[in-house]
């Protein structure tokens, strides 16, 4: 089943039910207005939701409209938890090999992860707005998770069962931001602005013998102004599956319905296409070079994000965005 969120003028969107194609979708307010709701009641919302979706691919269904025409946006709009990990290890290894800096051994063992803001997530069409280029602003690609009500204490093992939604998104950084916030020892919050979503999530059994042990076995491919700047398998090279980062998140508290749980930035070791963001490519520049050439994004530079099936066919819909200077009021 695939779903997604249109604008209806409120801030929660309403919630459609889309086709595998991604060409027609409906409006489903007899069964949830939107997604928040639609996950809150899960048990109750999932089989209503999958008969639509049958019958919308079988053209079974009036008051269907055209999917690319409508406005977009994130497929949960705001979110009351949003947790963000590393589960690419190698792109944390790397980063830190570019200043010298050791990999403590239990970053191979303990999940990092950040707590990010999930007042407002932003729709794959939407432009990335930043006040100045000086802030090193940087794609990064990722998989993430929808969760229904996780128990505190679940195991890794028990946490996938917990997974309802799955999508890619583009976690932006702004990296020139980030040391000086790291150096305060509390995590980051002005380097990290708002976070964008593909147009679709899907249910696990959409991605049949991809999906497997908490991972999404497919490349997922960024491209800057045209040029592909990486395209890593997210299932390789992943030291923590999503039920591990699950876990991690409900060690001491349980998760409430509509939690989204990222990746981190997907990474290949070794690979010359394993790159999701700039800031990976610049390390490795450094590593080989002495310095880093590849300049941050600038206002007019557009990134695109998708992921297909092995048929070639879009998966989530594909997140295009624009960096647009922001002037405040």
């Amino acid at each position: 089943m695939k779903l997604a969120t249109i604008d209806n003028n409120s801030r929660d969107g309403q919630l459609v039910v889309v086709n595998k194609m991604l060409t027609k979708a409906i409006a489903v307010p007899e069964i949830a207005a939107n997604m928040q709701i639609a996950i809150d009641n899960w048990a109750q919302t999932a089989p209503a939701l999958t008969t639509i979706y049958n019958q919308l691919n079988l053209n079974q269904l009036e008051g269907a409209f055209n999917f690319l025409e409508a406005k977009i946006m994130a497929p949960i709009p705001r979110a009351y938890h949003w947790a963000d990990g590393s589960a690419y290890v190698t792109h944390v290894e790397l980063v830190r090999k570019a200043r010298n800096a050791k990999l403590p051994d239990s970053f191979w063992t303990d999940p990092l992860m950040y707590m990010g803001a999930s007042d407002a997530f932003i729709g794959a069409h939407d432009p990335i707005q930043i006040e100045q280029e000086a802030w090193g602003i940087d794609f990064e690609s990722e998989v993430a998770v929808i969760t229904d009500d996780v128990p505190a204490g679940v195991s890794p093992s028990q946490a996938l069962d917990h997974i309802q939604l799955i999508t890619i998104i583009n976690d932006v950084s702004l990296r020139n931001l980030i040391p000086n916030e790291l150096s305060k020892q509390f995590g980051f919050y002005q380097s990290k602005p708002w976070t964008a979503f593909a147009p679709v999530v899907v249910t696990p059994d959409e991605l049949e013998g991809v999906w497997k042990d908490g991972k999404l076995h497919l490349p997922l491919h960024s491209t800057l102004n045209g040029e592909l700047v990486g395209s890593p398998n997210a299932g390789i090279d992943m030291t923590f599956d999503f039920g591990k980062l699950i876990a991690h998140a409900a060690k001491t508290r349980s998760l409430m319905a509509g939690t989204v749980i990222g990746s981190g930035t997907v990474a290949n070791q070794g690979s010359p296409n394993g790159s999701s963001c700039i800031a990976e490519i610049r390390c490795l520049e450094i590593i080989n070079s002495g310095k880093a050439s590849t300049p941050f994004m600038s206002f007019g530079d557009r990134i695109e994000i998708e992921m297909f099936d092995e048929t070639g066919q879009t998966i989530f819909g594909k997140i295009d965005q624009v960096v647009t200077e922001y002037s405040p009021a």
